[in-house]
């Protein structure tokens, strides 16, 4: 967790999303490694579900994909379980509280912290639920919830968010699924303003897809987090380290990337 504070206390922190075992099943620990060379500054790793509801088509062809390529939590942690031998920035899982569940809580904890996970991310786990039965297990294996915040969200409702933080939120830009094609909404400014006066930083994810969305994210936030636009990238033909380099290259150019690894 101490890795993951650190790195929040940069600026215009460009977090990438992708599914792991996707475009192959052996991809995952190369994608990360290609992340990490080519300036990501902390990377989402999905976990592929049969089901996932908040996901817009593309990540949940990725997960489709994945799950038939063989993918599974054991497999994955298998793929990390080196991981911090190569790679020393944020790792972050993502998916939904099922496979949690189904794998035991306590035993995805414990395997995070030995692959050396920094965080994880389960929308549908609800807050209360997390606080009451699963928050003491979290804290003991030092793994950060990250918990989510929509527009519907009320101020309520964000202070106890932000009250049940450890490392940052997550503000999802619109109410609708990841891969939106409308960027961040009209109403964005008032949206955003409640970032002001949190205890913790702020990262902003769904409909960032290009430099433009993503430097419009940063003038609200710490950074934004981006996920369909990447899937998108490492599809289809060619090298997945040219394929890498291009695409992050594209969002943050090699003078934010070298100023913002020596903040």
């Amino acid at each position: 967790m101490t890795r993951l504070k650190n790195t929040l206390t940069k600026k215009d922190l460009l977090n990438i999303y992708f599914t792991a075992g996707y475009p192959n099943l052996n991809d995952t620990s190369r994608i990360i490694e290609e992340l990490q060379a080519s300036g990501a500054d902390m990377i989402e790793i999905g976990i592929p579900f049969s089901d996932p509801l908040a996901d817009g088509p593309v990540i949940q062809q990725s997960s489709k994909v994945a799950l038939e390529n063989g993918m599974t939590l054991n497999l994955l942690f298998e793929q990390l379980k080196d991981i911090r031998k190569h790679v020393t920035i944020p790792l972050v899982l993502m998916g939904y509280f099922n496979p949690v569940l189904q794998f035991g809580v306590e035993k995805f904890c414990a395997k995070c912290k030995e692959a050396g996970i920094d965080g994880v991310i389960i929308p549908d786990l609800p807050l209360d639920e997390y606080l009451e039965r699963y928050q003491s297990i979290f804290e003991e294996y030092e793994l950060s919830n990250i918990l989510l915040v929509s527009p519907g969200t009320s101020a309520e409702r964000l202070k106890k968010i932000d009250e049940a933080s450890n490392s940052f939120l997550y503000f999802v830009s619109s109410n609708s699924t990841t891969g939106n094609k409308n960027g961040m909404q009209e109403s964005k400014e008032n949206y955003f303003h409640r970032i002001k006066g949190l205890n913790y930083p702020v990262l902003i994810g769904f409909g960032i897809k290009d430099r433009n969305t993503f430097e419009e994210a940063c003038k609200y936030a710490n950074g934004a987090i981006i996920g369909t636009s990447f899937i998108n990238a490492i599809s289809g033909e060619g090298l997945l380290k040219e394929k890498v380099n291009t695409f992050i290259s594209s969002i943050k150019d090699q003078a934010q990337l070298t100023h913002n690894s020596i903040l």
